[in-house]
């Protein structure tokens, strides 16, 4: 099994992302179901209503599973760190495995709140890995945050 590429692995549970990263915290309400939105998360559903392409070792999210994501030409290989699977909170992480244009990890949760609304929240801490994301650091932000846009819409499905 291939390494991470990052030392902080499962770093997204803690309440401080580590340091030297770039951080991204979005939160949303999501109309229907907790259910609903869990099964699009853990499916990938919502990766590929996101416009990725999704090549993955397993049907849903689970601990060591791998999922390569393709977005045009560009190979975004990760594996799932964790699952998160309580009563009123569902999601994963994962990280970033050589060929990722950055390093770091991504988590995505949704849950119901106290007052029984459902929302998605999504958590990452990033860095450059590849000599285009480091040249193109202001595009390779903008990539992410459109894609951290395109994950939360699919999931208010």
């Amino acid at each position: 099994m291939q390494p991470f590429t990052y030392v902080n692995v499962g770093a997204t549970r803690d309440a401080e992302m580590p340091a030297g990263y770039r951080h991204v915290d979005r939160d949303v309400a999501v109309d229907g179901s907790l259910d609903q939105a869990a099964e699009r998360l853990m499916t990938w559903q919502m990766h590929r209503d996101a416009g990725l392409r999704v090549a993955a070792g397993a049907d849903r999210a689970a601990p060591g599973v791998e999922v390569t994501l393709h977005l045009l030409v560009v190979r975004i290989p990760c594996r799932v760190v964790y699952v998160l699977d309580e009563p009123d909170r569902r999601g994963f992480a994962y990280g970033t495995l050589a060929g990722h244009p950055e390093q770091g990890e991504e988590a995505f949760e949704v849950y119901r709140t106290a007052e029984g609304a459902v929302r998605a929240r999504i958590r990452a801490f990033s860095r450059p890995a590849t000599l285009l994301t480091k040249v193109g650091g202001p595009v390779a932000t903008m990539v992410q945050d459109y894609m951290t846009g395109r994950y939360l819409r699919a999931l208010q499905k």
